[in-house]
């Protein structure tokens, strides 16, 4: 039996949205981002895919330390919308369905909705790993799209 929920979360960050589009919509960016991240290869786009991965994520369960290789297709990029899908062996799944508008001063407001859907057995586990990694790539989303081109750090 299979099991789904989902989490949102929403992030401010001061920069032009098409930048946010572009780093959000690149899945090989995303090991600056997510911090489970351990290794992202492009693959070639799946059939109605706009791009393909093969990313790697470096897990932990108790004393035991294990990487885990899954697929994720980026399906939709638009000026105000970013929609990934990640398929694991057995039967799950994480959609990233990422709206972005612009607000006063130039910030940009980025609403991400992610659903988890995996069977009953390991779905308590895989919800609490993919909440708890989106919360931290959601803590260095606004800290990335804020720095200054060269990279260095911005002072408030």
């Amino acid at each position: 039996m299979l099991r789904r929920d989902s989490f949102q979360y929403s992030v401010q960050a001061r920069c032009p949205r098409a930048e946010a589009v572009a780093l959000l919509g690149d899945l090989s960016r995303q090991g600056e981002l997510h911090p489970l991240i351990e290794r992202v290869r492009q693959l070639p786009p799946r059939p109605g895919a706009r791009a393909s991965y093969a990313i790697t994520d470096r897990l932990a369960a108790g004393p035991l330390r294990f990487t885990t290789t899954y697929q994720a297709d980026v399906l939709v990029v638009t000026e105000d919308e970013v929609v990934a899908v990640a398929r694991q062996w057995p039967a799950t799944s994480v959609r990233n369905h990422t709206r972005l508008r612009d607000e006063p001063d130039g910030v940009v407001r980025i609403d991400v909705e992610i659903t988890l859907v995996a069977p009953a057995p390991l779905f308590g586990y895989a919800f609490r790993q993919a909440r708890s990694a989106h919360l931290g790539l959601a803590r260095r989303l606004a800290e990335v799209l804020g720095r200054p081109p060269d990279g260095s750090a911005s002072r408030a």
